[in-house]
C-alpha cells in the first residue's frame, strides 16, 4: 500500500501537463489534481487514526487499500476535471484510512526492537523506492500510453496488496463505534481547509470577485476556528489541545508545514517548468526529477541518522535547511534557455541533500518532544503538518507563478519567459518558505539533554514517517 500511495504521487507530478492538454485545466485549476488529494489527505488522518482504534487497524488498512484502488480506476476513466478532482480527493480518504494505521500495524506485526528496525528499513526503502520508479514510470506510461494510465495501473498493485493484506493477523479488536469518533471536528478541519486552499487558488483567477474571495477566506477561518473550539469542548477530541503546551512540538510541526509548503510546491511547479519552458516531454521530465528522490533515499537510510546521533537534531536540522533553501534560490535563477545539467540537476542534487537531512530531524525532534502517552497524539499532528502544509503551500505557489505570469503576458511579455518568471518568483518563495523554517527551528528547538538522549536512540515511527518526503 504505501508503494501504491508513494508512486501514486510522484507519477501523477509528471503527468501533470498531459492531463492539463487532455481535460482543459486552466494553470491554476490543474493544482487541485494534487491538492484535492492533499486536502482529503490531510483532513482525514486524525479521523482514520481514531477509527482505528475503535474498528480495528485491519479493517480501517483494508477499507483504506479498498478505496483507494478504487478511487483509482474513477481517475483513469475521468473524461471531465470535475470527475478527476472528485477521485483523487476520494484517493486522498483511502490514502488517509490506509497511513494512519499502517505504522501501528508494522509495530504490532514486530514488536522485537530488531525486528522493528529491520521493518522500518523495508518500509524506508519501499518508500524512496517507491518515488524514484514513479518519476521514471510516469513519464514512460504518459508517453506510451496516455495520462490515464497513470492512475489505471494502481489497480493490479492494489489487488496484490488486498490479497497479501487479506492474510495479515487481525491484531487488536477494535473498541467499538459506540466509544465515539469526532466527526464533526473532521468535517470542520476539512471543510475549513478545502475552502481556504480553493480561496487562495482563485487570487490569480476572474471567476470570483474580491469581495467574494474575502467572503469565502472568512468563512474558511471561521470553520477551523470552529474545529479548535471543538477540540477544546469535545469529550473525545480528534487532536488534544494540551500538545500545544510543548514548545518543541509547536515549533516541530510548524518547520514540518513550511517545509512540505515548499517541498510539494516545488514538485508541481518544476514539472511545469521543465516541459512549458525548457520543452521536455513526459519521459524526460520523469528522468529529470531522479538525482532528488535518489539523494533523499540514500542520505535517510544511511546517514542522517548517524549525523543526528553524533551532532543531534537540531544542528542536522539546520544544515539540511541552508542546502535545501540554497538549492530553491539557484533553480530559481535557472534561464529560459538554460541547460538541464548546469542550471537544474545540480540544484536538485543540493535540494534531495537538504531534504535528505531535514525532514528525518525534524519529524524525529517533533516526536521526542512527545510524553510517551502521547505519541499517537504527536504522529497524528506531525502527519497532519505535512499534508496540510504541502496543500495550502502548493496553492499559495501556484497562484504566484499564475499571477505574476498573467501580469506579464498582460504587459505584452512572451509566453515562454512569462512562463519562467512565473516559476522563478514561486521558487523565490519556496526559499522563503524554507528560510522562515530554519529561523523558527532555530529560535523554538534548543539543544537540551532531552533532546540528544532522543537523538542516540531510533524512534521508529518518526524515522520512518520521514520517508514521506521522498514524493517531494
Amino acid at each position: 500500500m504505501q508503494l501504491m500511495i508513494i508512486l501514486d504521487g510522484t507519477i501523477v507530478t509528471v503527468a501533470l501537463p498531459a492531463v492539463q492538454n487532455g481535460l482543459g485545466f486552466s494553470q491554476s485549476g490543474l493544482s487541485w489534481v494534487v491538492n484535492s488529494y492533499l486536502i482529503a489527505f490531510a483532513g482525514l488522518l486524525l479521523l482514520s487514526g481514531r477509527l482505528g482504534d475503535l474498528l480495528g487497524t485491519k479493517k480501517v488498512f483494508l477499507g483504506g487499500l479498498v478505496t483507494f484502488t478504487a478511487a483509482s480506476l474513477v481517475c483513469g476513466v475521468a473524461s471531465s476535471p470535475e470527475t478527476l478532482i472528485a477521485g483523487r480527493f476520494l484517493q486522498g480518504v483511502g490514502a488517509a484510512l490506509a497511513s494512519a494505521v499502517v505504522l501501528g500495524m508494522i509495530v504490532g506485526l514486530f514488536p522485537a526492537p530488531s525486528e522493528q528496525a529491520r521493518a522500518m528499513g523495508i518500509y524506508s526503502f519501499v518508500s524512496a523506492g517507491g518515488a524514484s520508479v514513479g518519476l521514471i514510470a510516469g513519464g514512460v506510461i504518459t508517453d506510451a500510453f496516455g495520462w490515464h494510465w497513470v492512475f489505471l495501473v494502481n489497480l493490479p498493485i492494489g489487488a496484490a496488496a488486498l490479497a497479501l493484506g487479506l492474510k495479515l493477523p487481525a491484531g487488536q479488536p477494535g473498541l467499538g463505534l459506540r466509544a465515539g469518533a469526532d466527526a464533526i471536528g473532521a468535517v470542520l478541519v476539512t471543510s475549513g481547509l478545502s475552502l481556504g486552499v480553493f480561496t487562495i487558488s482563485q487570487v490569480s483567477e476572474e471567476t470570483f470577485s474580491g469581495g467574494e474571495l474575502a467572503l469565502y477566506g472568512t468563512v474558511s477561518v471561521a470553520l477551523l476556528t470552529a474545529f479548535v473550539w471543538r477540540q477544546a469542548t469535545a469529550r473525545r477530541p480528534l487532536l488534544a489541545l494540551r500538545i500545544f503546551r510543548s514548545r518543541e512540538i509547536v515549533g516541530a510541526n510548524l518547520a514540518v508545514v513550511l517545509v512540505f509548503s515548499a517541498g510539494f510546491g516545488f514538485q508541481f511547479l518544476n514539472a511545469l517548468y521543465l516541459q512549458r519552458v525548457l520543452g521536455f516531454d513526459s519521459m524526460r521530465t520523469g528522468l529529470a526529477f531522479l538525482p532528488a528522490p535518489l539523494v533523499i533515499g540514500t542520505m535517510s537510510l544511511f546517514f542522517t541518522a548517524k549525523l543526528t546521533a553524533r551532532f543531534g537534531t537540531r544542528r542536522v536540522l539546520l544544515t539540511g535547511l541552508l542546502f535545501l533553501g540554497a538549492g530553491l534560490l539557484l533553480l530559481s535563477r535557472a534561464p529560459v534557455g538554460g541547460d538541464y545539467w548546469t542550471d537544474v540537476a545540480p540544484t536538485l542534487v543540493i535540494q534531495g541533500f537538504g531534504m535528505g537531512l531535514t525532514v528525518p530531524s525534524v519529524i524525529m525532534r517533533a516526536m521526542s518532544g512527545a510524553a510517551p502517552e502521547d505519541a499517537g497524539l504527536a504522529s497524528g499532528l506531525n502527519n497532519t503538518a505535512q499534508q496540510a502544509g504541502a496543500a495550502v503551500g502548493l496553492a499559495v505557489l501556484a497562484t504566484v507563478a499564475t499571477s505574476h505570469s498573467n501580469a506579464l503576458l498582460g504587459e505584452g511579455r512572451p509566453e515562454i519567459p512569462a512562463l519562467r518568471d512565473g516559476y522563478s518568483l514561486a521558487f523565490l518563495c519556496a526559499a522563503g518558505f524554507v528560510f522562515a523554517a530554519w529561523l523558527v527551528a532555530f529560535f523554538a528547538l534548543k539543544d537540551t539533554k532531552r533532546a540528544a538522549a532522543a537523538d542516540e536512540e531510533p524512534v521508529s515511527g518518526a524515522a520512518s514517517e520521514a520517508t514521506t518526503a521522498t514524493a517531494v
